[in-house]
């Protein structure tokens, strides 16, 4: 029998055990379908029969109006890396908003478009576009494929417990710079009107795009698993990768690197960064005897790296240790970034 209820969830990702319980009713038949749907796995992996496997994925970009074709692309690209894979063919399509599309607002989506594919190394094969009825803003949603050697594959399932967590760059990269960008009118009362130009750049640097770190982590040692922290921030992140492996978790709250301009912003607008938006980080789990290299190899390239806790036995859960002591880690299951 199929369950119905009534109850209305908020905008963001479905809750987790809803999308679980929707996933199991999923029989993949097709035994070259290597990584099917799963929590926490960034893509689907297919064997089509030659040296490497073939990666797809799809996003959507719904939180922003400004530069979507770029954020399109390094989003939809990061989760190809997530798997050890490089990025090579993208699709896209485009919904734009009835009464409010003109030529140059589909020339500039392309263009970013263009732009993004360009410094990635990735070709634009493809996609729709229409004007769409009951939109107030343009919707990007992009399909990427790349390519994986077969023994170079990473699935978010292979954390085990003893494994160190690293986390690059910082939280809430792309939160910041969503802020920055669709609330500038507010904010010269919180900051000066060069630090929110940085705040708006931070797409850019330090970057939504997390393959750069993710090919030098994989070059530089074993890596257990890889996850792109999206929406729901570092902390769902955090619990989806838990939860694809099943595993527990012990993070160090206070090793947790947060930028001070992502942290002005989270207290202007009262927003808890471990739960905002946070593409432009990559989590990455390795054994400990490898996280050195792993860190000196991103350090290297220019690219913070810190460990941030360390994978457990699931029976232990996904717990934060804090000066308030040792807690669960929260569940953002609705994006920080929607409060606002």
């Amino acid at each position: 029998m199929r369950r119905t209820s009534s109850l209305r969830f908020p905008i963001g990702k479905l809750p987790i055990k809803t999308l679980e319980r929707l996933l199991k009713q999923n029989r993949i038949k097709d035994r070259r379908v290597i990584v099917g749907p799963g929590i926490g796995e960034d893509a689907a992996v297919i064997d089509t029969g030659g040296p490497r496997y073939l990666i797809a994925k799809t996003d959507p970009i719904t939180f922003t109006a400004e530069q979507i074709g770029w954020y399109a692309v390094h989003i939809n690209a990061n989760d190809i890396a997530t798997k050890g894979g490089r990025p090579m063919w993208y699709l896209a399509t485009l919904l734009l908003p009835e009464e409010l599309t003109t030529e140059t607002m589909a020339e500039t989506i392309f263009h970013d478009t263009l732009k993004a594919c360009e410094s990635i190394g990735v070709s634009l094969i493809g996609g729709h576009t229409e004007i769409t009825t009951g939109l107030t803003r343009p919707i990007v949603v992009g399909q990427m494929l790349g390519e994986v050697a077969k023994d170079k594959l990473i699935r978010a399932d292979g954390a085990k417990p003893g494994d160190a967590i690293i986390l690059t760059k910082g939280i809430a990269i792309e939160g910041t710079a969503v802020i920055a960008r669709e609330r500038a009118s507010d904010l010269f009362t919180v900051m000066d009107e060069y630090t929110l130009a940085r705040c708006r750049n931070f797409v850019y640097q330090p970057g939504i795009s997390v393959l750069k770190e993710a090919i030098a982590a994989t070059e530089a040692g074993v890596v257990h698993a890889m996850h792109d922290p999206t929406e729901g921030g570092l902390a769902t992140a955090l619990h989806e990768l838990a939860w694809a492996a099943g595993v527990g978790m012990r993070v160090d709250a206070e090793a947790i690197p947060v930028f001070a301009e992502s942290q002005a912003l989270c207290n202007h607008y009262h927003l808890d960064p471990l739960g905002l938006i946070a593409s432009g980080a990559l989590l990455i789990v390795a054994p400990t005897a490898e996280t050195d290299r792993i860190v000196s190899a991103l350090h290297a390239q220019a690219i913070a790296a810190t460990v941030i806790g360390k994978i457990t036995d699931k029976s232990h859960g996904v717990k934060m240790l804090s000066a308030d002591g040792l807690r669960s880690l929260p569940l953002f299951e609705q994006d920080e970034l929607t409060r606002i």
